[in-house]
């Protein structure tokens, strides 16, 4: 069984399903807490990156969140990914980097 499919017969089993705007804010709300954990395991920049027990645990939260976020959405998680995968390709092969071209660089 696919992760998605998964999710959604979880999230539709406990009523959890809601519309993408109340998921796209969990979402945010996950990925926040994966990134307070990441600064906490590294005391805010003052040390290495040590990954502290419970950080799998928010980045679960996090993948949860997203896939939830996809179904409400009708997107295909797995299309999504199999798409930003041969992006990044494409943009390695062109001019070995696989960022957007976006941001300004500086040296």
């Amino acid at each position: 069984m696919n992760w998605q499919r998964r999710v959604a017969a979880f999230a539709r089993s406990h009523g959890l399903l809601h519309d993408p705007a109340t998921h796209a804010l969990d979402l945010a709300s996950e990925v926040g807490e994966v990134a307070k954990g990441v600064l906490e395991a590294t005391d805010y920049g003052r040390r290495p990156f040590r990954p502290e027990p419970g950080l799998a645990a928010e980045m679960g939260d996090a993948l949860y969140s997203l896939l939830t976020l996809a179904e409400a959405c009708g997107v295909d998680a797995d299309q999504a990914l199999e798409a930003a995968l041969a992006k990044y390709e494409h943009r390695l092969a062109q001019r070995g980097d696989a960022g957007s071209g976006d941001v300004e660089r500086r040296t």
